[in-house]
């Protein structure tokens, strides 16, 4: 069975380490995604299910690509990471006086910029480091 270019081609270290990095911190942003909708501080005056799916089904769509690591799938999901950055800056700063506990909107917005901060620097890099790999390999 003929594999694709991308399984052959072997990871370097630093490619390999940014595909971690990545891949952690958008796993990492889907647990607290639910775990923020779901139970820690589900948005009031809506039904729980509805925020959830309208902020966790978006990032299930490229999680095959990422997990797979196809360096176009991590170009366009640094894009749709830009709105869930957005969404933590603004609620970060409205919600700053909170006091810091787990199940207040202060500490998930937090880090919920964190993470996609750590994804929208990790997943270019990776894209472009593994597509110069692939050119590379292919090249001779």
């Amino acid at each position: 069975m003929n594999r694709p270019a991308e399984r052959q081609v072997p990871l370097s270290r630093c490619t390999r380490g940014l595909y971690l990095l990545s891949i952690g911190s958008y796993i990492a942003l889907i647990i607290l995604t639910v775990l923020w909708e779901g139970w820690l501080a589900p948005a009031t005056g809506a039904p729980p299910d509805l925020w959830l799916t309208i902020k966790s089904v978006p990032l299930l769509l490229p999680l095959f690509g990422l997990l797979h690591g196809k360096p176009y799938t991590y170009a366009w999901a640094s894009l749709l990471m830009l709105l869930y950055f957005s969404e933590g800056v603004v609620l970060t700063y409205v919600y700053h006086s909170q006091p810091l506990s787990f199940h207040d909107i202060f500490s998930c917005a937090a880090a919920e910029t964190v993470l996609s901060t750590t994804f929208i620097l990790s997943a270019p890099f990776y894209a472009r480091f593994r597509t110069a790999e692939l050119l590379n390999e292919a090249a001779g």
